[in-house]
């Protein structure tokens, strides 16, 4: 399925890796830059997307004489409400993302201060920030 993004701009699943430089500190400008374009594009994606959707729900008419198509219909509209709905809850935690971003509090953990790491954060760029030895605690206490 082709496209429909007119700018010349990669979509998120098109970024590649980061790489450090050498001495390169850790969410560095240019590290920073690399998320924020990451995001955008994300954030670009869904937002085409529920235009696409509110776009297709306006035209289709809900005017089915037989009651099981037009229970079929509703049930597909409800489907895509809710998709739409986790989509539109997506957009709002990219921009507190992209906030923290701003504010250089982005890539570490909310608790001790740690480095999430830059491969973590391209795999799922709006996760809550946590730190290796909080989850590790996390799996330690599941498994007694």
């Amino acid at each position: 399925m082709p496209s429909t993004t007119t700018s010349q701009e990669p979509t998120r699943r098109e970024f590649k890796p980061y790489k450090p430089k050498k001495k390169e500190a850790y969410m560095s400008p240019a590290q920073q830059d690399h998320f924020r374009a990451i995001l955008n594009a994300w954030r670009d994606e869904l937002t085409e997307e529920l235009e696409r959707m509110r776009n297709r729900m306006q035209d289709e008419v809900i005017n089915c004489p037989d009651p099981t198509d037009r229970a079929s219909q509703e049930s597909e509209m409800a489907l895509e409400l809710r998709t739409r709905d986790r989509e539109r809850k997506l957009i709002m935690r990219i921009d507190k993302t992209l906030e923290q971003i701003d504010e250089g509090d982005y890539g570490y953990c909310e608790e001790c201060g740690a480095d999430i790491g830059l491969r973590r954060l391209e795999a799922r760029p709006t996760a809550k920030p946590v730190s290796y030895t909080h989850l590790r605690a996390h799996e330690t206490s599941l498994h007694l």
